[in-house]
């Protein structure tokens, strides 16, 4: 019998794949446990739109991102460290705090996680961060530090 997985069946195929296993098979654990569909004109209809529908939602986030990334890059967020009597900084900026100020100032929700950047903010200056906003897509901003 050829069925549509409608999820990832380990051994067997991966969600949306036609595949051909046997009748006992689909019809007592793939279907009953809706795992698979019979294929049919219908479902294949119903497939090939699904599919269409991810690929226009993939291209309006992608597109979401580069607009996003083209944003960040106006953006300069400030920061002030105390500093000691040689020059030294006392304390880091955190990207947490970056992902904070972002939030409550400019109204932009990024996962901290998704900055590339490694290591903490630790100097007085510009820094840029780089911030993957999509596969692919990636984002740059400018921490300002200053001295408190």
């Amino acid at each position: 019998m050829k069925v549509i997985l409608l999820a990832d069946v380990k051994g067997v195929g991966k969600k949306n794949q036609q595949i051909e296993v046997s009748d006992g098979y689909a019809s007592n654990y793939l279907i009953p446990r809706k795992l698979a569909v019979k294929v049919s004109e219908k479902s294949v209809q119903i497939l090939a739109q699904q599919q269409e529908d991810a690929r226009i939602a993939y291209e309006k986030a992608k597109k979401d991102a580069i607009e996003l990334g083209e944003k960040l890059k106006t953006i300069t967020l400030e920061f002030k460290l105390k500093l000691g009597a040689n020059g030294r900084v006392f304390g880091s900026i955190s990207f947490k705090q970056v992902e904070e100020q972002l939030k409550n100032k400019y109204k932009i929700i990024i996962d901290k996680r998704k900055i590339i950047t490694k290591g903490p903010i630790d100097s007085l200056g510009i820094t840029k961060l780089e911030i993957e906003l999509f596969k692919g897509v990636i984002g740059i901003i400018n921490v300002h530090v200053g001295e408190e």
